[in-house]
């Protein structure tokens, strides 16, 4: 609020105490005036006693006739005052939802402006704090969640193994079991450890120049075993032989490789993953197609979030930490990037945008 000259309390204090004097004095002259005709005074001929008893009389007067005519004049700020005080009182009782009106633009009106933004910051903390709180706890509840369901399994072959004499082949089997589900509780503490990390801030890039269509041809191989796993094919469409950009190769990695892994492990059930790689005249197109289930569209816009899973993922055995995506996200917002989905019955497709630098 830009506070002019003219319409500070200074200005109007000094304006209201001149209409004071103004009015006080043309009051006495009206009294004067009034008393002259009426009682037919001789001044000339009043005795010098009685004369300073009557200007005493008169500055008395007028001393009071200006106090009184100040006192009505300055009478709305002691108003907005006493407004600006019950606007605090609420406030402090928590009430944040009160505002002081603002009817003017003098120092009082500029008290009420930042008092008004104090209650807009406290209640955007207040929020904040709660959105963290509800945060921490959801944390808490999909960790715990997350880290019993494999450990009661590990638990119970393991007891299986060592309190009876069961055949050997389904003895490793029940082995073979409690070491996946140790492999898998092993990838979620790391995937809750990095996504941590990212979320305090702690990592750092190192930017340096990476052939992104070199990069992805080596985790293609490094995924063929798994794409043999569950019998898919994979096809990377791309016009150049070279592609360089400006990217911590290790964290670009780590991203496109949950992406790659989500992409075999939701799409398993279509035969065929795409990726496709294309320029832009700032950057670059990277898409990552699987033909498994479609993904609801209430869903879309809530898969980057941590764990979150689409409502039958949770309960199937090829279920991640719900921490890829957000991690994924994560390190392409960090190299100031984007990444979107999309998914129909002509398949799911994640989106990546990266600039050249």
């Amino acid at each position: 609020m830009k506070n002019s000259i003219f319409k500070s309390f200074r200005f109007e204090i000094v304006l209201y105490s001149i209409l004071s004097l103004l009015y006080t004095l043309l009051s006495l002259t009206v009294a004067g005036t009034g008393i002259y005709i009426l009682g037919k005074w001789d001044y000339q001929n009043i005795s010098s006693t009685t004369k300073i008893i009557l200007s005493i009389i008169i500055i008395l007067l007028g001393i009071i006739l200006f106090i009184m005519f100040f006192l009505l004049l300055t009478q709305k700020f002691v108003f907005y005052i006493r407004h600006i005080a019950e606007g605090i009182n609420e406030i402090s009782l928590g009430n944040l939802e009160h505002r002081i009106i603002i009817n003017n633009e003098d120092e009082f009106a500029l008290i009420a402006e930042k008092l008004n933004k104090m209650a807009d910051d406290i209640k955007a903390i207040m929020e904040s704090k709660q959105r963290s709180e509800e945060a921490k706890n959801q944390l808490i509840t999909s960790v715990a969640h997350d880290l019993r369901t494999p450990l009661t399994s590990i638990i119970g072959y393991l007891e299986l193994v060592s309190s009876k004499e069961l055949p050997p082949e389904i003895n490793r089997k029940y082995v073979e079991i409690a070491y996946n589900k140790s492999k898998r509780l092993e990838n979620l503490i790391e995937d809750l450890f990095t996504y941590t990390k990212f979320n305090f801030g702690e990592v750092k890039p190192v930017y340096t120049q990476v052939d992104i269509i070199k990069l992805i041809n080596q985790l293609l191989d490094e995924f063929y075993p798994s794409f043999q796993e569950f019998n898919l094919k994979y096809e990377f469409d791309t016009e150049y032989l070279s592609m360089v950009i400006l990217a911590d190769g290790n964290l670009l990695a780590r991203a496109l490789a949950n992406l790659i892994s989500n992409a075999i492990k939701y799409g398993k059930d279509g035969g065929l993953i795409q990726l496709n790689l294309s320029k832009t005249e700032s950057g670059i197109i990277l898409s990552i197609i699987n033909y498994g289930e479609v993904i609801p569209k209430k869903d879309l816009d809530l898969i980057f979030q941590r764990f979150y899973r689409v409502e039958n993922s949770r309960s199937r055995e090829t279920g991640g930490s719900g921490l890829g995506l957000a991690i994924a996200e994560s390190i392409i917002s960090m190299h100031n990037g984007t990444i979107r989905a999309t998914s129909d019955v002509t398949g799911t497709e994640f989106i990546i945008e990266l600039p050249y630098e």
